[in-house]
């Protein structure tokens, strides 16, 4: 043990006078307490420990710090008393202070070296901490301590580690510093206010709390007296674990690379060694894939050896497949001296001078994640001890690389959202693929490319679902409207005339009654009812309003009127508001049909299922090897499809039927197929962020699908398309015999009708030779 006066304070602030003096008098209660306590034969040095005391005749007597090494025997007694028994005086830092004060006065060789250390390298415990914080820090303890003992008042201390450099290393190292306060008794000289729980709670939480309480509790009115005991644990190696914990929760885009710097910094500080270099190699993936990453976690060495500085992307993805299946951990504290035989890949190591090495796997529920490399260049070596060291940090070390890949696929998901659309999980690994070169090229600073999203020899499933005769009904609403709109301008027109009257308000009463003569006709044209329209709601409501601010006596009939027209609740939208309604729920019901049913076929072969809202909704689907390169695709997936076709158009014309009582405006829906049993190619395209068909024949396809909606029966007038009918479109009879078996199948299982209708169809521009097969749906 050793004995110096070593006042820490003289490195701080001062702190207000506190009455503050040694006493062995807490000590000695401790000893009989542990006394009576204690059953074991450790009692025997409480005991003996006590006898010590009593004979000094000591009891609660003030000592002066320049005297209390006269008592050296009692220091010895409170060291062998309150030191842990397992370890020794060289492994532990302990030391006795005055109470509530940085004045050491007996301790173990390695506290004081520490605070030699520290008076060396002023406030190297004390972090990034200013001396008025330490100061703060220091009048918080001793508050904390004072209103436990005399409020009853616990207000919990964060625990604070410090820092300073390890000078053999040359990295940092942490430190807890404890005080132990109860070997101390605090009284007060005087009668203390009272104070509540909030107050208290207010004093030692509140930026300016400490100077308030200073002001009604000052430290002039308590006396210490007894013992502080002191004691510095290293935690150098839980702190680095934290650290790295830290980074992984602080982590912000653009600062990446200072992370991982820190966590590099932190492994050293684990292995104690500055010279063992580490390298953190997240596994990314495209499509299940290996694909090379971009952040160089430390010396960059696994990344210049294993990336795509030195390896071609298909090079790279076999020796990162190849370690993934048999992620195995390796070292060799000399790489120089392995099998080059056994160890062929070890070559490009030594090129790059490396000498000790260690490759550890790391695992992140139980998923590879990544490789924590570390090693050491040719003059430096480590050995297995210091990978044990490391054990501790695989968790964080994996949660980071995790964090890293989760970036990496949202990274993915933005470009593909940003650069195309969004995708459909059939067709996701195509977009995946894309992404991942267009960023490649980014990070390497290349010509960026947005690569062709194409799939050739697909099958293509057109169906669409129309409302009956929407432009009739629109028409049928709007004039219905306009009409009453009219009418109550007319109304509103002729009372105005009753008590006003200038040549503007004759004008347009006679243009009213010009425009409803014009309504009585059969049929209103679109320039008429834009005209229309312009008049009813820009030139006459304007005036209008003009006549309300300037004759307050027409201003109830004018704001009646004004009411009725209201876009929000007016009497004259009621029949359009009626008719979108009840299109509105019809389309709703037909979208949340196939949402459903878009799942279901999934399952049986990834296809590629597009909706358009027109006045109904029309479908597109493509499905075909490409689409699923990795599933086998054969003809039983068309006939599942054939069949979903025709089912899917029965359910929805039943469904629209079942849904009359809930519509505002009757309407009704017209069903059509357009069979195309042979395979086209397809392309995204990326100005319509949609896909469509590519070459002049698949073109065709497309164009046949735009011109058939409305097509008549050859030598008729009767549209092909029918409520409570479903028709097929085809060119080849061979076309159509595939849909035939299910046509029957339906037929006999009461979803169809049994009478078919085999239909020619009239010559559209640059289509001929079209037929139809109509069924009526049951």
């Amino acid at each position: 043990m050793k004995k110096r006066i070593f006042n820490l304070a003289l490195n701080y602030a001062d702190l207000p006078n506190v009455d503050s003096a040694i006493s062995f008098g807490p000590f000695i209660q401790y000893l009989h307490y542990k006394i009576k306590e204690e059953q074991t034969v450790k009692s025997a040095l409480y005991r003996n420990a006590l006898k010590e005391f009593e004979k000094q005749g000591i009891d609660n007597q003030v000592i002066a710090l320049e005297e209390v090494y006269q008592h050296e025997l009692l220091l010895e007694h409170m060291y062998a008393c309150l030191s842990p028994v397992s370890l020794a005086e060289d492994q532990q830092a302990w030391g006795l202070c005055a109470p509530m004060q940085p004045i050491t006065f007996y301790g173990t060789e390695l506290m004081y070296e520490l605070l030699e250390h520290e008076e060396k390298d002023q406030n190297s415990f004390a972090g990034s901490r200013t001396a008025e914080q330490l100061q703060r820090d220091r009048l918080h303890f001793i508050y904390s301590f004072i209103l436990n003992q005399l409020y009853a008042f616990h207000a919990p201390l964060k625990e604070k580690y410090h820092s300073g450099i390890n000078s053999d290393t040359g990295l940092p190292g942490y430190f807890h510093i404890g005080v132990n306060t109860g070997f101390i008794e605090v009284k007060a000289k005087q009668p203390l206010p009272e104070l509540s729980y909030r107050e208290l709670q207010q004093y030692l939480s509140e930026e300016s709390g400490l100077d308030k309480l200073q002001q009604a509790l000052p430290l002039s009115l308590f006396e210490l007296r007894g013992i502080s005991v002191l004691t510095i644990t290293d935690v150098t190696a839980r702190q680095a674990v934290e650290n790295i914990k830290a980074v992984r929760l602080s982590r912000a885009p653009g600062n990446e690379g200072v992370a991982y710097s820190e966590v590099i910094q932190s492994l050293k500080v684990l292995v104690k060694n500055a010279n063992i270099q580490f390298d953190l190699f997240p596994f990314v993936r495209v499509n299940n894939k290996m694909v090379y990453g971009y952040v160089k976690g430390g010396s960059g060495l696994l990344f210049s050896v294993w990336g795509e500085e030195t390896l071609s992307p298909e090079a790279f993805q076999q020796i990162a497949e190849g370690y993934a299946a048999n992620p195995n951990s390796f070292y060799s504290p000399d790489i120089w001296a392995e099998s080059r035989e056994m160890f062929p890949w070890l070559e490009r190591f030594r090129e790059l001078n490396v000498k000790s090495m260690a490759l550890l796997p790391v695992f992140h529920n139980q998923v590879l994640v990544g490789v924590l490399g570390m090693h050491t260049w040719v003059g430096e070596t480590f050995d297995e001890k210091k990978i044990t060291l490391l054990e501790q940090v695989l968790a964080p070390i994996a949660q980071l690389l995790q964090v890293y890949i989760d970036e990496f696929n949202l990274e993915i998901e933005n470009i593909i959202k940003e650069k195309y659309t969004s995708i459909q999980p059939a067709v996701q690994w195509k977009f995946n693929e894309a992404a991942w070169h267009y960023l490649h090229d980014k990070k390497k600073n290349l010509p960026l490319r947005t690569d062709d999203i194409s799939f050739t020899d697909v099958y293509p499933f057109y169906g669409a679902i129309d409302i009956r005769n929407s432009t009739t009904e629109r028409n049928l609403a709007s004039k219905a409207d306009l009409n009453l709109h009219l009418s109550l301008l007319r109304d509103t027109l002729q009372q105005l005339s009753k008590t006003y009257s200038d040549a503007l308000l004759v004008e347009i009463i006679f243009n009213c009654n010009k425009w409803n003569n014009t309504l009585q006709g059969e049929e209103l044209n679109t320039t008429d009812e834009n005209s229309l329209n312009i008049f009813l709601n820009e030139e006459t409501t304007d005036y209008l309003k003009l006549i309300s601010l300037s004759h307050p006596n027409t201003e109830k009939i004018i704001d009646q009127y004004l009411e009725n027209i209201a876009v929000q609740g007016g009497k004259v939208y009621k029949n359009r508001q009626a008719l979108e309604m009840s299109m509105q729920l019809i389309n709703t019901d037909i979208n949340n049909y196939f949402e459903a049913e878009r799942e279901k076929l999934q399952e049986s072969f990834p296809c590629y299922f597009e909706k358009f809202r027109t006045d109904g909704v029309e479908y597109d689907i493509y499905i075909g090897q490409s689409i699923a390169p990795d599933r086998i695709f054969n003809h039983f997936h068309l006939k599942n499809l054939r069949l979903w076709q025709l089912s899917s158009m029965a359910a929805i014309a039943k469904m629209v039927q079942q849904r009359q009582s809930d519509l505002p405006v009757k309407l009704a829906t017209t069903q059509l197929i357009f069979i195309h049993n042979h395979p086209i190619d397809i392309s995204f395209r990326i100005d319509e962020r949609k896909f469509d068909v590519e070459g002049a024949y698949n073109i065709r396809y497309q164009m046949i699908k735009k011109r058939i909606d409305k097509v008549l029966i050859r030598n008729s007038e009767e549209r092909l398309t029918q409520p409570e009918k479903l028709a097929l479109i085809y060119f080849n009879k061979r076309d159509i015999d595939d849909y035939l078996p299910f046509v029957k199948y339906l037929q006999e299982t009461s979803v169809l009708g049994a009478e078919t209708e085999d239909l020619d169809l009239e010559d559209l521009q640059g289509l001929s030779g079209l037929k139809a097969l109509r069924v009526t749906i049951l």
